[in-house]
């Protein structure tokens, strides 16, 4: 049993906050995994991608090549075609439909949603929306991680299990917040 996800927003969107869920998950699971990250140049708006690889085997490289991932996991939408030719032919994109505009010539949302849809398998996520519904703008990432659940090799529980152990520190309405956000997501991917 393995599992190799490209994790890719920009930077501020909690793309590490993700990969902290998974990873630990992972672990709890009995999984060995490995992580790769990048930072783009700014600390707030730079390209932010992980290799996040899980597997019940030796990992030996923490980097995934190009054509092996099981899933591009974004939030957002353009970051998650720049690495299209990392998935694997039967991989799956799953990500928000909510961009995040950081440079000038961002291409037209339904350009941009339209090459996401050109992959076989895909999901689409109002994480923005979602996101409010929750009761906090910045959960974008754990509506993300919801709508991903549905095809990771991890169980709904452990997940949610350390969504709570990572906001804990914020108190209980931001874990409520975030769980929320995560079960919108979750429901959002199988409707």
């Amino acid at each position: 049993m393995k599992q190799d996800i490209i994790l890719a927003g920009v930077g501020g969107q909690g793309i590490l906050s993700i990969a902290y869920v998974i990873d630990n998950a992972a672990l709890k699971e009995g999984l060995s995994f490995k992580q790769a990250e990048v930072h783009g140049m700014a600390q707030r708006g730079g390209a932010v991608q992980s290799h996040l690889r899980l597997s019940n085997q030796a990992i030996f490289s923490d980097l995934i090549p190009k054509g092996a991932a099981d899933m591009i996991l974004s939030v957002e939408p353009l970051e998650s075609i720049r690495y299209f030719d990392y998935l694997a032919p039967d991989g799956i994109v799953v990500t928000s439909s909510s961009p995040f505009v950081n440079i000038p010539d961002y291409p037209e949302l339904d350009e941009v949603l339209a090459k996401v849809q050109s992959i076989p398998r895909n999901i689409i996520v109002d994480s923005a929306k979602l996101a409010q519904e929750a009761g906090f703008a910045r959960a974008q990432n754990m509506v993300m991680l919801g709508a991903a659940s549905v095809h990771l090799i991890l169980e709904e529980k452990s997940l949610q299990e350390f969504i709570c152990e990572l906001f804990e520190p914020r108190g209980d309405k931001v874990v409520d917040i975030n769980l929320k956000a995560f079960q919108l997501g979750r429901e959002a991917a199988t409707s």
